[in-house]
């Protein structure tokens, strides 16, 4: 049912992907079972004149260099004790990435409340979040690097999307204009959205 997307989808501008990206699916392919959920939040981050994204001014370190990367590489990083799931677009050397900020389950949802543990009551606290989502999905550090086409985390045509809402982005104060930046892409009124900004 299944199958990763072609490389080509994210060989496209970064405002351009975290658009497309929503509607799409996450599946990550585990031993105890599928886990799928339907991306309805998305962030894009346009690198060297962003001074909300990581690799602002061309910054290449140990944790950005992947942006630099090949389009569609996964880029995860640590924010506190939660891991985020980023996407790599444009062409190789140009660091521009889209933070998969919320999706909707699909299947594996008792799974994914396992992984996200017992305290969570409401369905969409599950995975309205960054952070959660990939725990949810049980994505850790370890896909850094990973391709977005490759068994078993990869990303999957999904189903027409609902009327598309851009706003600003989440939780990037001190950054100047960019805070400002219409750049966060979201499923209008779906309930996993994350509930700042709605």
């Amino acid at each position: 049912m299944y199958e990763p997307i072609d490389p080509d989808f994210f060989n496209v501008p970064v405002l351009e992907l975290a658009r497309k990206l929503v509607g799409k699916y996450i599946v990550h392919e585990r031993v105890g079972g599928r886990l799928v959920v339907r991306i309805v939040e998305t962030e894009a981050y346009h690198g060297a004149e962003d001074r909300a994204a990581h690799s602002f001014g061309n910054r290449r370190t140990k944790r950005t260099e992947v942006m630099f990367g090949e389009a569609g590489s996964v880029y995860t990083y640590q924010m506190h004790t939660h891991t985020l799931m980023n996407v790599v677009s444009a062409q190789e050397g140009v660091p521009h990435a889209v933070l998969i900020r919320a999706g909707e389950p699909v299947e594996g949802l008792e799974t994914m409340r396992e992984n996200r543990g017992s305290h969570i009551k409401k369905l969409f606290d599950l995975t309205n979040g960054p952070g959660k989502l990939s725990k949810a999905l049980g994505v850790t550090m370890d896909y850094y690097g990973h391709h977005w086409t490759r068994k078993p985390l990869y990303i999957a045509e999904g189903v027409p999307q609902a009327e598309i809402v851009a706003g600003p982005r989440v939780g990037i104060g001190n950054t100047g204009e960019a805070v400002h930046y219409p750049w966060r892409f979201y499923e209008k009124d779906n309930p996993f959205v994350s509930k700042y900004r709605k």
